[in-house]
């Protein structure tokens, strides 16, 4: 077969790909929660983290992209309608629940796990059988164990383990306690019993590097945050997943200028290139980013290509901090304009900002005031909350 011709693009049209991509340029693509589940489809997954400053990082990823987003409509697709799962993909995740047989390899390694305390997971699996959903709390396994970041109660590990194992599945939370349930209960058993879609490892790597090529929108064949979570794979076998994917044509190569390496989308993104280049918003939308956001995974890639070098400081000491404990980027239109630390928000509380650091080469114009504070209008919204424009007057002080 022959291989498609890679395809030039300028360093702008590059940014508006990726912008596009997300749905963070120009007007909002995705609304309500059928836009939720499309977003998410096209991007695989959104990345859990339970902090909590200003909603957890699905909410911020979401809020960005969706229009007159509600936190309520998320907990809807994941417990009541259960189109979407909490489960393991890029580290800790949200995805649709129909690609639950292709995670089948990262549960096997639980479910051996689970095997050798059979007795403790028999147990724990009758309670839940009689009493329905349960959290850690409501079991008596009190002995500590090793696991994930240190020692915890046996009934914790317990039921993360056998929710890792496929056995069980988050029920509902409250904050960040989280309640399982059988896993038999909520996922249709054409979902629950299906076999394992992968013959060879080779299937599986292709189809993660396919699949993560899409989280972020475009990426390289380089060392990258990108590709946490993947069971088993190394630069070699990624590279030969690569190889692979070229000589089958599912994606394409991108020579971005100035980037001393190829960048690569999936051949069924070449009508959103093409839209994406197009294309003219009618209006330089602002978005407030989430810390954890798909386009933010590489962040090399993101420096590379917006001049935006951006880490994540809240396990930092703060003496090390260069910005702040909770720092968040600020696009407008196809660039990333500013970074700010917003106050942990309590219900009631305005949205309040306690720093803000415009990037060395913006010059702040009235359509970029006027887009960043319409922005900050929706994100108080998005809390329950509203600002009062004079309280972040300063932000636009001694800047023209």
């Amino acid at each position: 077969m022959k291989r498609l011709t890679p395809i030039q693009l300028t360093k702008s049209q590059a940014q508006r790909f990726l912008l596009y991509y997300h749905g963070l340029y120009g007007d909002f693509e995705f609304a309500g929660t059928e836009g939720i589940v499309s977003y998410i489809r096209r991007v695989g997954c959104i990345q859990f983290d339970p902090l909590n400053v200003v909603g957890m990082n699905p909410e911020l990823v979401l809020q960005s992209r969706v229009k007159d987003f509600d936190r309520s409509m998320l907990r809807d697709l994941l417990y009541n309608e259960r189109q979407l799962i909490d489960h393991w993909d890029k580290n800790m995740a949200i995805f649709p629940v129909e690609d639950w047989p292709y995670f089948s390899k990262f549960r096997k390694k639980y479910q051996a796990w689970c095997a050798a305390r059979q007795s403790t997971v028999d147990k724990i699996y009758e309670e839940i059988k009689n009493r329905g959903a349960l959290f850690s709390g409501d079991l008596h396994f009190d002995e500590k164990i090793d696991w994930g970041w240190g020692p915890t109660r046996l009934a914790r590990a317990a039921l993360e383990g056998m929710n890792y194992a496929g056995l069980l599945v988050i029920h509902h939370k409250v904050n960040t306690r989280k309640y399982y349930d059988l896993a038999e209960r909520h996922i249709a058993e054409e979902l629950y019993c299906a076999q394992e879609p992968f013959q060879t490892d080779e299937q599986y790597y292709d189809w993660n590097v396919l699949r993560r090529i899409g989280s972020i929108g475009m990426l390289w064949n380089r060392p990258s945050d990108g590709w946490l979570g993947i069971s088993g794979m190394k630069s070699p076998q990624r590279n030969e997943a690569f190889t692979r994917l070229l000589s089958g044509n599912r994606i394409v190569e991108i020579h971005v200028e100035d980037l001393e390496h190829p960048l690569y989308i999936r051949r069924t993104d070449l009508e959103l290139l093409n839209r994406a280049l197009s294309e003219n918003p009618a209006v330089e939308r602002s978005s407030i980013l989430a810390p954890l956001d798909n386009m933010l995974w590489d962040r090399k890639l993101i420096q590379a290509l917006f001049n935006f070098e951006y880490r994540w400081e809240v396990y930092k000491p703060a003496t090390e901090r260069k910005f702040g404990y909770y720092v968040l980027p600020v696009l407008y239109g196809d660039q990333i304009v500013a970074r700010f630390e917003p106050q942990q928000h309590k219900s009631g509380a305005p949205l309040a900002i306690k720093n803000w650091w415009w990037e060395d080469s913006i010059s702040v114009t009235i359509p970029m005031k006027e887009s960043i504070l319409d922005c900050l209008e929706r994100f108080a919204a998005y809390l329950g909350t509203t600002f009062h424009k004079n309280d972040v007057a300063h932000i636009f002080r001694k800047r023209k």
